[in-house]
């Protein structure tokens, strides 16, 4: 059975005007940054029971499970908030690659400076 989840006992997070935070993906072992996408309230919520990550796609306008279709699942053991508190970083178990291009990391593309 799994353990409900009381949104008053979490800081007072700061949502923007469209109900949303950002969340830094990050894998807990390699410390690697795989991904950044978006929470509202109830992927938040859902995020925090199942201990897997649920994301709000702000183009489709629905929430979404990372792996419900490729079956890279994210493990959530670590969830920190920074001083604005505005911004997540969550640290995970990576199974199988995070990008949907099907890297390790959305975050394969360098800039030279």
């Amino acid at each position: 059975m799994r353990k409900k989840v009381n949104l008053r006992k979490i800081p007072r997070l700061k949502f923007d005007d469209k109900g949303l935070i950002l969340a830094i993906i990050q894998d807990i072992d390699t410390k690697d940054v795989l991904m950044a996408a978006y929470m509202n309230r109830e992927a938040l919520k859902i995020t925090l029971t199942e201990k897997r990550t649920c994301f709000y796609s702000r183009s489709r306008k629905l929430l979404w499970r990372k792996g419900e279709t490729s079956g890279n699942i994210q493990y959530v053991k670590e969830i920190f908030y920074d001083c604005d508190k505005d911004a997540l970083l969550i640290k995970v178990k990576q199974v199988g690659a995070a990008c949907h291009t099907g890297n390790w990391s959305c975050f394969y593309r360098k800039i030279e400076i």
